[in-house]
């Protein structure tokens, strides 16, 4: 299906947003508003969201994909993850004036993005639906237990590391002061870290960070029970893709697992789950991200 690429701008709070819609010539009454996650532009790494974006044009569903204040072109100061429920209320309303077809959003973030995108979702009755990539859910404990269990698994398969402890050159020292830290953050005897994630700016109040009520397991770390609380407030469709060669994939697996709570929600009808079983965070080779956007396009046409 042909499709047409159209730059556009808009306020948020004072500041110019910038973003680039891909419309279809006849587009469903769906479509797609992708949130950028961690220091990336609309653009995203290896083209990314720009490539995902023309894939699903060409299939008749129209695209936004926008740099959200502090990013990219837009103006204004850098933000986190959980402070851009005004970008993306501010970017829908522009996408459903550009576009006047679509009537329900869907959300599609990858990492922080999708974090972001669940926060949201609740807050605004035009978001049907969200689609979930490798979602952040990092706390240290979190990180530690998953670099215990998968990266020195993994490690110890790899011909590399024998090679430099057989010829000398594998650092003990160093080695034994890393795996000791992790186990002391696995443990919550750690001293706390430095954030994991980009630091916030000052912003204006946020829809996405207006307060969901706690609704069950209180044991649950800050961040993963927060984003379990969004999910149980969100009554959409949800599309989870995971990646199998990514720890940030890992951490969230390993907190639905240590969550009965968690496993309920993602046992929901309501919920389709896949995995790509060799793709890194980014699903940075082409069949991977083909692969993203088929999965994509098929579960937005099969409600």
């Amino acid at each position: 299906m042909q499709f047409e690429e159209r730059a556009l701008s808009f306020d948020c709070g004072g500041d110019c947003l910038f973003g680039v819609a891909s419309v279809p010539a006849r587009p469903a009454e769906r479509g797609v508003v992708v949130v950028v996650g961690g220091p990336q532009y609309r653009g995203g790494s290896h083209r990314q969201f720009t490539l995902l974006a023309r894939h699903l044009a060409a299939q008749g569903i129209a695209v936004l994909r926008f740099d959200y204040r502090g990013m990219g072109d837009a103006e204004g100061e850098q933000r986190d993850f959980e402070m851009v429920g005004e970008d993306l209320r501010c970017a829908i309303d522009r996408f459903q004036a550009s576009v006047p077809a679509v009537r329900e959003v869907v959300l599609w973030g990858l990492c922080d993005g999708a974090s972001a995108a669940l926060f949201y979702a609740a807050h605004d009755a035009r978001v049907q639906g969200v689609v979930l990539l490798n979602p952040w859910v990092r706390t240290e404990g979190g990180l530690a237990k998953a670099t215990l269990k998968h990266y020195y698994r993994d490690r110890l398969l790899q011909p590399a590391l024998w090679k430099k402890i057989f010829t000398g050159q594998f650092n003990y020292g160093a080695a034994l002061r890393s795996f000791t830290g992790l186990l002391g953050a696995a443990s919550g005897k750690a001293a706390p870290a430095e954030p994991t994630a980009a630091p916030s700016a000052p912003a204006a109040p946020s829809i996405s960070a207006a307060p969901v009520p706690r609704i069950a397991d209180p044991d649950l770390p800050p961040l993963p029970g927060r984003m379990h609380d969004s999910l149980a407030a969100f009554q959409g469709k949800v599309l989870l893709i995971l990646s199998g060669a990514d720890l940030t994939a890992q951490e969230f697996r390993d907190a639905v697992q240590a969550s009965r709570p968690w496993q309920q929600l993602l046992a929901a009808p309501r919920v389709t789950r896949y995995e790509l079983a060799q793709a890194d965070h980014t699903f940075s080779r082409r069949a991977w991200r083909d692969q993203v956007a088929d999965w994509t396009g098929e579960w937005m046409r099969s409600w």
